[in-house]
């Protein structure tokens, strides 16, 4: 029997590295789970199951609201967590998770949604906005995470990247190769509906990366419904920014209502430049097609749809006027996506770490 530790940045809600983790939980249901602070109650009750660890910025109070100005600290907390003993340890990590001190004779195996993207490609998009003065500040301390997150990586036995766009930044940045597994999705969940509807859906965390200004500035100036579903710090921000009535503003939804959603949209608009990007999988999985920026992980996620290749309204606007003379097919987009689902991942997983532990100890 292997004893596993799961580490994960942080655990506060179910998005998509969290949905990552979940799969990690069933196939390793009496593993320990690591993380630098938790909201258990927004987890799944998978996830709740799990004895969880917190690090000492579990005691902040009040640390969601604040916590992204805690980075220069973070690396410190990750360490300060102690595994008592595992044979495998698997990180989840977009952040600092792998920087986790493992046990003697353990073996390392991190699943890598990305090299975190405000260190190592991405900066403009998070510090662009600040005064000069704070930027060069911001530069400085980039500069000393960048070192220790290359440092941590001699811990790390094996890369599993989560798509081949995030396959080169590992090999790019970290100068390390990884095994592609891609991300579980719920393919039995989502499903086409036999109603479709006359409105285009955005479904995105409120974060400036998103570029969900784009899809409000092209329906401000479009007659076209576009249902925007979640929530985030830029929310206010977009929100002062419709000018149109036909926007709809929707909030955080059910999984329920977002099946819903999903399934009677027109298209789902996916501007972001993401790692892999779980969203557009899921529409598909509903036979709605996707428009989107045509780089990162959506080359590889997008299998019915359009897409622009500029981050500007003009591109996207011309991208969904290139898309309304099209017929997409519900079915054929669902079974395109199909090899996305959620036992692809787990049949993977285990044969990773079953083969890399066993590989181990015969070494010993």
């Amino acid at each position: 029997m292997m004893k596993v530790a799961l580490v994960h940045d942080w655990t506060i809600h179910m998005r998509g590295g969290e949905k990552v983790l979940d799969a990690l939980a069933e196939i390793f249901p009496e593993a320990t789970l690591y993380t630098l602070f938790s909201d258990p109650k927004r987890l799944s009750p998978r996830l709740r199951r799990l004895r969880i660890r917190n690090s000492f910025l579990q005691y902040l109070p009040g640390i969601r609201r604040y916590y992204r100005w805690l980075l220069p600290i973070l690396p410190l907390a990750i360490r300060s967590l102690k595994i008592d003993s595992a044979d495998v340890v698997i990180s989840s990590s977009h952040c600092v998770a792998k920087g986790i001190c493992k046990p003697a004779g353990a073996i390392h195996i991190c699943y890598c949604h990305t090299p975190a993207r405000y260190l190592w490609g991405f900066e403009g998009v998070y510090f662009d906005r600040y005064p000069g003065l704070i930027r060069r500040l911001i530069g400085l301390l980039l500069q000393w995470l960048r070192a220790w997150d290359l440092s941590v990586n001699k811990d790390v036995d094996l890369f599993i990247a989560n798509s081949d766009c995030v396959k080169e930044r590992i090999r790019h940045f970290y100068k390390r190769d990884a095994l592609v597994v891609h991300p579980p999705v719920e393919t039995r969940f989502y499903t086409p509906s036999a109603v479709r509807e006359d409105y285009y859906l955005a479904v995105s965390h409120f974060v400036p990366y998103k570029r969900l200004d784009l899809v409000i500035e092209v329906f401000n100036r479009l007659d076209r419904k576009p249902l925007i579903a979640g929530s985030g710090p830029m929310e206010r921000a977009y929100r002062a920014m419709k000018k149109s009535e036909r926007i709809f503003f929707l909030g955080a939804v059910t999984d329920e209502e977002l099946r819903a959603l999903y399934a009677g949209a027109r298209a789902l608009i996916f501007p972001a430049e993401e790692d892999f990007g779980i969203v557009p999988v899921e529409a598909q999985s509903c036979g709605t097609p996707v428009i989107a920026f045509g780089r990162g992980g959506s080359l590889e996620t997008v299998k019915t749809g359009v897409f622009f290749d500029e981050q500007t309204a003009d591109s996207l606007e011309d991208a969904i006027l290139r898309f309304e003379v099209l017929e997409p097919d519900p079915a054929l987009t669902r079974e395109r996506v199909e090899s996305f689902g959620r036992n692809e991942f787990l049949d993977k997983i285990r044969q990773i770490v079953h083969s890399r532990h066993l590989h181990t100890r015969k070494s010993l």
